[in-house]
């Protein structure tokens, strides 16, 4: 019998969780070794499937380390777990940040027990949004992140912490409405819940009462909420703004990664004519994201407000290479979901860090902090020039990749027109980037930050650990494209293409 390292990659977390809510009289150091170990165990589980994964295969072996068992079987649901080309960079890049987290959230003396459980629980409902091929398992996982998020921000956040953690929840509950309404659509129609099943039928072959292009929007609403496309971003830089860094660094680095995800998974695999029908109109909105976010980051004076609507901004990038609909496109898109990750995942990192040592979060006050914090300064250098495209990082990869893709696609007519528009994006966001790292570390020293403090010895063991993957995916984004067109070329078998 095969080991099932999905569920143990998902599972082991919440199994960190339960431990540490349930044992009583452990110290907080014991917590915090326990969060490691829960969290270390899925990323080493995560990179052998990264180097297990069979690319000989080609899409004979679309779905790989599958496991399905019998679940409610009156609506012919199965625990049906698997991973592709697309979703396991994802998995990968959750394990990580699950561990980056952990480390990072050291320091934190408040409700230490509730805290790591909360945070654990959250790394499992991410994994098995990233895991799941079942419809109904993909949507209880998706629900579950809900609750840690909320308390995570409301506890542990700052500033208006439970506006900011309702407003999330109203959002995330508007957004799951459309999609459990889109998922019960499809079922009534199909009679299935297997994404891959669904998909390699047709749903064009099935009679359906229900518009699908109605089924189509549902569901589209519900990932764009979560990744998010304007008009639905509002939630997200009150989010960010106001959770702890670590929360962050989740949201921003995995979390919403789950929209873009499901665009690709659900939305284009299950209803390739209707995403070919209405790719202008997502196209539109795609490059309104990037242009607003972009514009409206340049309006902040707040450190991690700026970078939040950053994400706004970079997520339009995924919306654009996805509905660009071309093979080159769709890769880029799911390469800059993990550069994203990465890259705004360090960002949060170091705002974070750089506030606490600081005590100060307003641009306008901060500045001539290299001097103090001369490690932070570089690290968030790094951060900063890969998100704004830097060549030799992951970020220059994923636009460069995504733009090509994007300008050569032939499934859109005038998509050049909505390339030309983004790439726009780019050089506002040299402009915002710029003038942070300006702003913040560089110009005259100001004598309230003189007994500011650099990153300590286990703080540089994150920071590097996020430098080193940006670089390596920067000098050989191959580790990650080659593995991620593997996933993308039966979609765009899909697509006619």
């Amino acid at each position: 019998m095969s080991f099932n390292y999905l569920t143990a990659i998902i599972f082991l977390p919440v199994l960190g969780a339960a431990l540490i809510a349930l044992i009583p009289g452990l110290s907080d150091r014991v917590i915090r070794r326990i969060a490691a170990i829960f969290t270390l165990i899925p990323l080493g589980l995560a990179l052998f499937l990264f180097c297990q994964f069979d690319s000989s295969l080609g899409a004979a072996g679309m779905i790989q380390f599958e496991e399905k068992l019998s679940w409610i079987p009156a609506i012919n649901a199965y625990y049906h777990l698997g991973v592709d080309g697309l979703s396991l960079p994802l998995v990968a890049l959750t394990t990580f940040l699950g561990l980056m987290v952990v480390l990072i959230s050291w320091k934190i003396n408040l409700r230490v027990r509730e805290y790591f459980a909360w945070l654990l629980l959250l790394e499992t409902s991410i994994l098995g949004v990233f895991c799941s091929l079942n419809l109904l398992l993909f949507f209880i996982f998706w629900e579950i992140e809900v609750i840690p998020m909320y308390f995570l921000i409301s506890i542990w956040g700052t500033g208006r912490k439970e506006y900011s953690a309702t407003k999330y929840v109203l959002y995330t509950l508007f957004g799951s409405a459309m999609m459990l309404a889109g998922i019960l659509s499809l079922y009534f129609t199909t009679g299935s819940l297997s994404m891959i099943d669904i998909a390699q039928t047709g749903i064009g072959s099935f009679t359906t009462v229900i518009p699908i292009a109605a089924i189509f929007f549902l569901l589209l609403t519900g990932f764009a909420v979560k990744l998010p496309v304007v008009p639905f971003h509002t939630w997200l830089p009150d989010a960010h703004t106001d959770a702890p860094t670590a929360g962050s660094v989740m949201l921003a680095g995995a979390l919403i990664k789950m929209g873009g995800y499901g665009m690709i998974r659900v939305c284009v695999s299950i209803f390739p004519e209707t995403a070919k029908a209405y790719a202008p109109i997502l196209l539109t909105l795609a490059v309104i994201s990037v242009l607003y976010g972009a514009a409206i980051t340049l309006r902040q004076t707040d450190l991690k407000r700026m970078i939040a609507y950053s994400s706004v901004s970079h997520m339009g990038f995924v919306l654009l290479g996805v509905f660009a609909l071309g093979q080159v496109s769709l890769t880029g898109a799911g390469l800059q979901m993990v550069s994203h990750g990465l890259l705004t995942g360090l960002l949060f990192a170091m705002a974070g860090l750089t506030m606490h040592n600081a005590k100060e979060r307003d641009l306008r006050k901060l500045g001539g902090l290299a001097r103090q914090m001369p490690v932070i300064a570089i690290i968030f250098s790094i951060a900063g020039l890969g998100s704004l495209g830097l060549p030799l990082t992951i970020g220059f990869a994923a636009e460069f990749i995504t733009f090509i893709g994007c300008f050569s696609s032939t499934v859109v007519n005038g998509i050049q027109i909505y390339t030309i528009l983004a790439v726009l994006g780019v050089a506002l966001a040299a402009g915002y980037i710029l003038w942070m790292l300006q702003r913040t570390f560089y110009g005259p020293v100001k004598e309230q930050f003189n007994e500011a403090k650099d990153a300590d010895t286990r703080e540089k063991v994150y920071m590097f650990a996020f430098v080193a993957l940006i670089i390596l995916g920067g000098i050989y984004p191959a580790i990650l494209t080659d593995i991620i067109k593997l996933g993308i070329s039966p979609i765009v078998g899909f697509l006619g293409g």
